[in-house]
């Protein structure tokens, strides 16, 4: 259930110094992850075993971009254990997102980056459990985003406070052997693709 996909090496060969070629590579192959796979978002969040996850009274979902895996399946599954949910929301380009309360069946407005977020009269709340979207992960951790450092701010002043579990969601295909990290890059506890749970460290 967990067996890593191929992967091609695509981290060994771009490195740190080209992060954005690998963001470019990760892009084009998630898109080709999306059109092949139209109910992986289904598969991971029936994939997901709960007992394993800790004990959380809330947490954030976000709101799918281009390719990237839906989490609304996810999302309807954890909320039916009575967990609050929010989504992230961010006030201005360079500050940690917030997060707010949201209803799955809530109108959304464009938050200050343009993606669609809870309006700023939403209650904030800080979440127990992020479900992260990212561009590639491995098996420590490691998570490769889209270079704005929004999810990598968030979580470590999340972090900085008390513990929040980080779960990122994604294509089994989008998997590495090795990510390309930086001090300042926040890791995953866990990852959840269509094809299983991956329990970090």
């Amino acid at each position: 259930m967990n067996t890593p996909p191929d992967k091609t090496g695509l981290a060994d060969k771009a490195g740190l110094a080209d992060k954005m070629g690998l963001r470019q590579a990760m892009r084009a192959r998630r898109r080709d992850l999306a059109r092949a796979q139209p109910d992986a978002a289904a598969r991971a969040a029936g994939a997901l075993p709960l007992d394993r996850l800790p004990a959380f009274a809330s947490f954030s979902g976000y709101h799918p971009m281009g390719a990237e895996l839906d989490p609304r399946p996810l999302m309807r599954r954890l909320a039916a254990t009575g967990a609050s949910l929010t989504l992230p929301a961010a006030e201005s380009p360079d500050a940690p997102l917030v997060f707010r309360a949201w209803d799955l069946a809530d109108p959304l407005s464009p938050d200050a980056v343009g993606v669609p977020a809870p309006p700023a009269s939403a209650r904030v709340v800080a979440p127990d459990l992020v479900i992260a979207p990212l561009l590639a992960f491995d098996r420590a951790g490691g998570r490769l985003g889209q270079g704005a450092g929004h999810y990598d701010r968030t979580l470590a002043n999340l972090r900085a406070a008390r513990p929040v579990f980080v779960l990122g969601l994604a294509y089994a295909g989008q998997e590495l052997d090795h990510v390309p990290t930086e001090p300042h890059d926040q890791r995953l506890d866990a990852i959840l693709t269509e094809t299983g749970y991956i329990e970090v460290g």
